[in-house]
């Protein structure tokens, strides 16, 4: 357990700060700077094949790559921010403790969450256009 959990922070650590240093403007001077190298050295290889071919290669596996990197950032961050949003419906009073870790329901189970608060919505616009208050906090139905 210890070993494989030092193997997943170092990834997590790795991912960050590789997501930090690619997401950088410096990093994208680079990647400029290196496709101008590219096309500056075109005509002295006479536009060859294995020209074409080092870019496209070179790109393919940097793509490849960062698609790992990005995913495992994004969904770091988007466990994190459910989380926040967790603990914020958790800790308000009045609010619907049943949308806590909505992510896992199932689509069907959403879309009925979806709908319920359609329905909300346009009743609290009711109030508004009738000069009432949209403020209250309607209870949820069960059983549906």
């Amino acid at each position: 357990m210890t070993m494989q959990l030092g193997r997943r922070d170092f990834f997590t650590r790795f991912s960050k700060r590789a997501a930090r240093a690619t997401g950088h403007p410096v990093a994208f001077l680079i990647a400029v700077g290196v496709i101008l190298a590219w096309a500056i050295t075109g005509p002295i290889f006479h536009f060859s094949d294995t020209w074409q071919l080092v870019i496209n290669t070179g790109t393919t596996v940097i793509t490849f790559l960062m698609v790992f990197l990005i995913q495992n950032t994004q969904n770091r961050d988007t466990q994190a921010i459910q989380l926040k949003l967790d603990e914020l419906i958790r800790s308000h009073e009045g609010a619907h403790s049943a949308l806590c870790d909505l992510e896992e329901l199932s689509e069907s189970e959403l879309d009925r969450f979806h709908k319920l608060y359609l329905k909300i919505a346009e009743e609290a616009r009711e109030h508004l256009r009738s000069g009432r208050a949209d403020t209250d906090v309607p209870l949820l139905p069960t059983g549906e």
